[in-house]
């Protein structure tokens, strides 16, 4: 196997600057000068990306920035001892000793469990120490060598073997198991002799899954040991995840989840009293986070896992990750958007492909179905194969839209209430499609379903009543009430109020019809697929439904949403790869390369890494340009059946010509503006700032 660390990729007491930032860079220049990396930048922008989101500083002075990138060839730890010191964000202050850990994407299992061996080794005092004292960069590259073969000179012997957390070979005695069985932490006997001790499990996980997931593991099994405390810790890290005993969970007094990102099957836990935080409080904070768990074990009205596996509560999300009302909305809106999409585009392209075959007059009044009552195969309508299929075709794609709003009010109350809010939230939405409420009734039925399924899903209900909650007694009571609620008191000002929507998008044309172009091109372009660009989308989507032959709008705004959204990267592609290369990186330039696709299958994220280098230029000249794009689409009633695919859903659009005119006239804009303003609005280079030289 390849060495993971060398003396080449090992810095001693050097000063490489004052901020993250730089010390990173510097380390991700030393693996690519190694040929251990095939770029800096890219190395450089994913781990810098891992850091913004969690600071990789612990306790101790240590700092473990660290990635997954397709930059990476070969598993490598790069080292700093620093002087002076940096401030990774750690709570005891500036880190002196920095690991950096640089995973390929498709790295093996043996490199991850080496990697995430090494992490949990940097929270034992000894090993920390002697990398301290040790006086060259071979006797560091022995001892990080030491701890990935478990020798003891390298580790903290903190316990007795037979209390170590057991089946971690990457543990604190270095078991020789693997890292992917849970680590279960073995309580003392001493003090707690004649009753059993609390019993606990927790869940670490981290976007990365190298370092800080077996950290936190391991400072909360140490934790929980010196309280006499039994806590077993499922690891769902990169280098696998082997789930806890349901024994074990059930016996379990609390659940910690100390986690990054979503744990996968958290319904195992319902009803268990829970403590959430991020996973770097389960290394800062570890004995706190076990004593607020034994807290919560004794407190009935703590907070618990809901029986379904949804997201913890509402207010104690909130508290825990700060998020408000309207984010949560935000979230549950676009994952409704996000689950109707595919009926949208099914359907859509079916019912164009439709239109091509069998004439636009098959959408009007019972001609489809009158055809395929009186028709099979067999007996094609005089003769015409191409009217039949036609006519397939379309009904196929107007069932399929039909599933529209029920899937946007099913999955927005799925995304606030798990699973048990499916089937309240189509019925709600198979209630507002029935009372002509449209996608605005979709959405309140979905939010109205999603919350009322949830609230009951937070009810305290006897042991044998859990298993019927999710699957009987949540859709029914919610079904009841938020269908109940659409039927009885909302259906019917909603529907008043999407007819008066429908008739004004119907009734615009001139000036008014180029004012909503520029709008939703300035929208599309102003975060290239955020929060912002999400809304247009939404809007044009969830209105696509709505448009026929006599009503042509929704398409129109449909095809004006694609039209701009291709704009950013397809201008980024010509600026970087046509236009000025010298402008841009020799980074930009190759996703310049990939963006002409992007661009031409719709999708805005395509500009997204020329944006983040630079958006103070390439915003703005991306907003001008689809301004541009959707002024012109609306302007000559462009219109598109197909919610996605660029120009790869060419049949789909209607006045084709001018839809491709709209789109070159809106990227050659934005192109020439992103190269004007890089050129004259100069903004001092970033490499002139870093405090050291970079080695490459």
């Amino acid at each position: 196997m390849t060495q993971l660390i060398t003396t080449e990729l090992v810095e001693l007491d050097q000063n490489l600057g004052n901020a993250p930032e730089a010390v990173i860079r510097h380390l991700a220049s030393k693996v690519a000068a190694t040929g251990r990396a095939s770029e800096v930048e890219g190395l450089f922008a994913d781990a810098f990306a891992r850091e913004q989101k969690t600071a990789t500083g612990i306790p101790g002075g240590i700092a473990i920035p660290h990635c997954r990138s397709a930059a990476v060839t070969v598993p490598t730890l790069a080292m700093a001892r620093l002087n002076p010191k940096v401030d990774f964000g750690a709570k005891d202050g500036p880190a002196d000793l920095v690991f950096f850990i640089a995973a390929p994407d498709g790295a093996d299992q043996e490199h991850l469990k080496l990697l995430s061996k090494l992490a949990r080794s940097l929270i034992k005092k000894d090993f920390t120490a002697a990398l301290r004292n040790a006086s060259s960069e071979a006797e560091i590259v022995a001892l990080v060598d030491g701890a990935l073969a478990d020798k003891p000179a390298a580790h903290a012997a903190a316990a007795p073997a037979d209390a170590v957390p057991v089946g971690a070979s990457v543990g604190a005695a270095g078991a020789a198991g693997s890292s992917a069985a849970p680590v279960a932490g073995e309580a003392s006997t001493g003090s707690s002799a004649g009753r059993g001790p609390k019993r606990l499990v927790a869940v670490t996980a981290c976007p990365t899954g190298i370092a800080h997931t077996y950290m936190a593991a391991d400072s909360l099994v140490a934790a929980a040991k010196e309280m006499g405390v039994d806590l077993q810790v499922e690891t769902q890290g990169s280098s696998g995840a082997k789930p806890l005993d349901p024994a074990v969970i059930a016996a379990a007094d609390a659940v910690i989840f100390a986690v990054d990102v979503d744990v996968r099957g958290k319904e195992r836990f319902a009803g268990k009293p829970v403590i959430n935080a991020p996973v770097k409080r389960g290394i800062d904070e570890p004995a706190k986070m076990v004593q607020e768990a034994l807290a919560a074990a004794d407190n009935p009205n703590a907070h618990r896992v809901a029986h379904f596996g949804a997201e913890e509560q509402a207010e104690h999300e909130a508290e825990e990750k700060g998020e408000h009302i309207g984010q949560k909305l935000k979230k549950a809106l676009l994952t409704g958007v996000s689950y109707m999409i595919p009926f949208v585009a099914g359907g859509g392209l079916l019912i164009a492909l439709g239109f091509l075959l069998a004439g636009f007059d098959i959408a009007l009044g019972t001609k489809a179905n009158d055809i395929l009552a009186a028709n099979t195969l067999f007996n094609l309508p005089d003769g015409n194969l191409a009217l039949y299929i036609g006519t397939v075709l379309y009904k196929i794609g107007s069932l399929s839209m039909g599933f529209l709003v029920p899937a946007l009010a099913g999955y927005i109350a799925y995304a606030i209430a798990d699973r048990p809010g499916i089937a309240p939230g189509f019925v709600a939405g198979a209630v507002s499609g029935f009372m002509g409420a449209g996608f605005l009734g979709g959405i309140v039925g979905g939010l109205l379903a999603g919350y009322v399924a949830h609230l009951i899903g937070t009810w305290h209900v006897p042991r044998w009543l859990r298993g019927l909650m999710p699957v009987v007694i949540i859709p029914l009571l919610a079904s009841i009430v938020a269908s109940g609620l659409m039927f009885l008191v909302l259906g019917g000002p909603i529907a008043g109020l999407t007819n008066a929507l429908n008739g004004w998008l119907s009734g615009m044309t001139g000036a008014s019809a180029v004012v909503l172009g520029i709008i939703l091109g300035l929208m599309m372009c102003f975060d290239l697929g955020g929060p912002v660009n999400k809304v247009a989308y939404a809007f044009a989507v969830a209105g696509l439904g709505a448009g026929s032959a006599t009503n042509q709008a929704p398409w129109q705004i449909m095809a004006t949403v694609m039209a701009a959204g291709m704009v950013p990267p397809l201008a980024m592609a010509l600026a970087s790869t046509v236009l000025n290369k010298k402008v841009f990186s020799l980074a930009e330039r190759e996703n310049g390369k990939a963006a002409w696709l992007l661009g031409a299958s719709f999708i805005s994220e395509g500009a997204i890494p020329f944006a983040a280098a630079d958006p103070l230029r390439v915003i703005p000249a991306s907003m001008l340009g689809g301004a541009l794009t959707g002024a012109l689409t609306m302007a000559f009633n462009v219109t598109s059946q197909a919610p996605h695919g660029g120009i790869f859903v060419f049949f789909a659009i209607g006045n084709l010509l001018m839809f491709v005119v709209a789109i070159i006239a809106g990227t050659v804009v934005s192109a020439l503006a992103v190269v004007a303003l890089k050129r004259w609005a100069v903004k001092k280079s970033v490499d002139t700032v870093e405090p050291v030289p970079v080695t490459v």
